[in-house]
């Protein structure tokens, strides 16, 4: 009966600590109870010392992707886009760009990433934007084709920042795939990997980037991380002085194509062009932001942009 009471005890203690452990994220407060279980004479100094060592390799395990891990996965979706699509190199476009696209991220909620924001444009009559973890972000000559002036251009920039600044990229990872990479990457032994298991670490990796590729290119992103992404280009746009109508006015656009039709690039990525079109227009309401004169702007979009 003793025993049977210990186990059950061992048992409960365990399921507390592990809550502990998910809704703190701290190691250290696992060791604490431990420490108090091993005091009282619940469990050992064995059960003590593994208890604790398993709780430290949880917290590696379950910590969030670092910076720098983000910006190498969003290197490697990058070149595995530019597999698929060619470079659309001409310096003018792509400098200006640039410059409205930082222009944009620094008025966001993230505008500093490891390795900062770049923009580029895609050669294809293809409509769509995508925006790969860490800051890199493609937009096609099909969809700034489809932009009438600048403030149209910051929206559809701010968009993309705003997919970056939430992460919404790493949401498609196979949480399970990137579990096995931190537990690789956190290993003490990790330089002394054998070749399967390194081969493996490769194959995991590559999942994780396929991941995020596939989210961009097939699934899309979910209509809330959508409505987010539109809201930040929103804010992000009024902070930096420009028209947030030129979000809802590119949108209008869409959804007047998207009516009765799927097609390709955004129209099959991104359903529900009108529900977000409503939901933009109720926050400028809300807001009562006023209509800006841009028309400086727009010549100089018209000079910057001529495909």
């Amino acid at each position: 009966m003793r025993a049977m009471m210990n186990k059950r005890f061992f048992f409960w203690m365990f399921l507390v600590l592990g809550m502990l452990l998910l809704l703190a994220g701290c190691a250290e407060v696992v060791q604490v109870g431990t420490s108090v279980g091993e005091g009282m004479g619940r469990i050992s100094k064995e059960d003590k010392e593994r208890l604790d060592r398993m709780a430290l390799k949880g917290e590696k395990a379950a910590r969030p992707m670092t910076e720098q891990e983000e910006y190498f996965l969003g290197r490697a979706v990058a070149a595995t886009i530019l597999g698929q699509y060619r470079l659309y190199r001409n310096e003018r476009p792509t400098r200006y760009i640039n410059e409205v696209g930082q222009a944009v991220a620094l008025a966001s909620d993230r505008p500093f990433t490891y390795a900062g924001y770049h923009f580029a444009i895609l050669d294809t009559d293809e409509v769509n934007a995508l925006a790969c973890p860490g800051g890199i972000i493609f937009v096609t000559r099909g969809m700034l084709k489809k932009a009438q002036n600048e403030e149209e251009l910051a929206a559809i920039l701010g968009h993309e920042v705003g997919h970056v600044s939430h992460r919404d990229g790493l949401e498609a990872i196979q949480r399970s795939r990137w579990l096995e990479v931190v537990t690789f990457l956190g290993s003490e032994s990790v330089k002394k990997l054998s070749g399967a298991e390194l081969a493996k670490l490769v194959l995991l990796f590559e999942g994780s980037v396929n991941d995020v590729v596939k989210a961009l290119l097939v699934n899309g992103y979910s209509r809330e991380q959508e409505a987010a992404a539109d809201l930040s280009a929103l804010t992000c746009m009024h902070r930096f002085g420009y028209d947030p109508r030129g979000l809802t006015d590119f949108l209008e656009k869409l959804a007047r194509e998207q009516a009765g039709r799927t097609g390709q690039g955004i129209f099959a990525t991104h359903p529900g062009m009108a529900e977000r079109l409503t939901e933009a227009k109720s926050v400028i309401a809300g807001e009562k932001w006023p209509r800006l004169d841009h028309q400086a702007r727009d010549r100089r979009f018209r000079q910057s942009l001529n495909f």
